[in-house]
């Protein structure tokens, strides 16, 4: 069965996994960063090609910024018209799930909730236990019972879940969880609840793509693989090719217009990035000589003098004029709010847009900070919410690049990603790669 999956909230690491385990890249739905026209419109647009799609709650069912729940996960549900499913971590657990779950039940009878999962049951006995307080008390379905099993776990670090991009064992974990899944959790009754809601609204037809007239190199690796799927997309919307790189292993660039760095964990491969010093230098080369490029968080550290991590200091491309310093700490974390500052070289369309776009929501999640960063260095962004770079401001420029913490998510209040291929385009005939173009 096709299953198209869903993140909600700003989030790389599950989507990676869920995209891999589903065969379909996970798309975010995001209340802080998209409308909810958007947020519809991006389920309606992938969901009807699929024979089913899952979302994936942030937090709990009623967790979120605001008291009153407006950006919460039962929110997205009733506004989606999507049943909900219940993971309960049952560890400890007998008869107390039972006013749990009647309060789950209770506290917003809008939500549809059509079932509990029973997780980290400790054994057929104790799943009893569970089952039979949840039958006298509740009328709520259980759908199935995972039992406590630490080889399910997927290995944690510092900043999450290790990303799917940068494990050789991927395919090995999501087959077994497959098999958990499968033998314990009633999936038919799943797909019954699914085909209940009611029916998606049609998409609308899509322009076809016009011809690519830039190249734009993406690094595309173990180390930085943090891309929104409808990013990517938006780049073959605005005329632009992307041309994977490996900063791992690529000795040089292909021959492309402009870069883009998305975000990873360069901090784990610094080994590896240092030693491939050909690509270093192309990269330092190219962006000096006025290439245009655009760097997220991992790409900005990438791009820096140096990171030093764990009593390691490893030299990077030395673009940027600052040096790496990633801290034991989040120095960065959460939803950002941006002011545009007069200095982004990436044009606007039109004076309206202009005048809507001032505010930029983003999110940001870093422990690196840069430091040693020359006086009156301009930047593209004031800060209003979150860190960035010093707490003030965000969106480094040097040459023709930019350079930040924040993620950014190609929306109506943010389309960056057209934007960005428009100032590449301006670019293109001046600038060229370390290859042949």
């Amino acid at each position: 069965m096709a299953l198209q999956p869903f993140k909600k909230g700003p989030d790389y690491i599950d989507p990676l996994w869920l995209g891999r385990a589903a065969g379909n890249a996970c798309y975010n739905l995001d209340f802080f960063t998209q409308s909810h026209d958007e947020i519809a419109a991006t389920f309606a647009g992938h969901a009807t090609t699929a024979g089913i799609s899952l979302i994936e709650g942030n937090k709990g069912l009623f967790d979120g910024v605001d008291v009153a729940g407006s950006d919460s996960n039962a929110a997205l549900a009733k506004m989606l018209a999507a049943p909900v499913v219940l993971v309960i971590d049952s560890s400890g657990m007998t008869r107390g799930i039972a006013p749990l779950i009647r309060g789950y039940l209770g506290f917003d009878p809008d939500v549809n909730i059509a079932g509990v999962i029973l997780n980290k049951t400790g054994g057929t006995r104790h799943e009893g236990k569970l089952r039979a307080a949840l039958e006298r008390y509740t009328d709520i379905d259980v759908l199935g019972a995972i039992g406590r099993d630490s080889s399910l776990e997927i290995p944690e670090r510092h900043l999450g879940l290790v990303p799917a991009n940068e494990t050789n064992a991927t395919d090995t974990i999501i087959a077994k969880l497959a098999k958990a899944v499968t033998s314990q959790v009633e999936l038919d009754r799943i797909v019954e609840i699914a085909n209940a809601a009611p029916a998606t609204a049609t998409a609308p037809v899509r322009d076809s793509l016009p011809a690519a007239d830039v190249r734009i190199g993406i690094a595309r690796d173990a180390a930085f693989g943090f891309y929104y799927p409808d990013d990517l997309d938006a780049f073959a919307l605005a005329g632009a090719e992307l041309v994977p790189f490996d900063t791992l292993s690529d000795a040089h660039l292909p021959a492309v217009d402009g870069l883009f760095i998305g975000g990873g964990f360069p901090e784990t491969h610094l080994v590896k990035l240092a030693e491939n010093r050909t690509l270093l230098a192309n990269i330092r080369q190219v962006l000096s000589a006025g290439m245009p490029a655009y760097a997220e968080c991992g790409g900005l550290m990438y791009l820096a003098r140096s990171i030093q991590w764990h009593n390691g200091e490893y030299a990077m491309a030395g673009v940027v004029p600052g040096d790496v310093i990633v801290d034991d700490r989040p120095q960065g974390r959460g939803y950002v709010l941006l002011e545009r500052s007069g200095s982004d070289p990436w044009p606007v369309a039109t004076t309206k847009e202009r005048a809507r776009n001032q505010r930029i929501p983003a999110h940001e999640f870093h422990y690196a900070r840069l430091e040693n960063l020359p006086d009156n260095r301009e930047f593209a962004y004031r800060v209003q919410r979150g860190h960035g770079i010093d707490g003030r401001h965000d969106g480094l420029l040097v040459e023709n690049l930019l350079a930040g913490f924040a993620h950014h998510r190609n929306t109506a209040a943010n389309p960056w990603v057209e934007r960005f291929v428009a100032f590449v385009r301006t670019k293109s005939q001046h600038t060229s790669s370390g290859e042949s173009t």
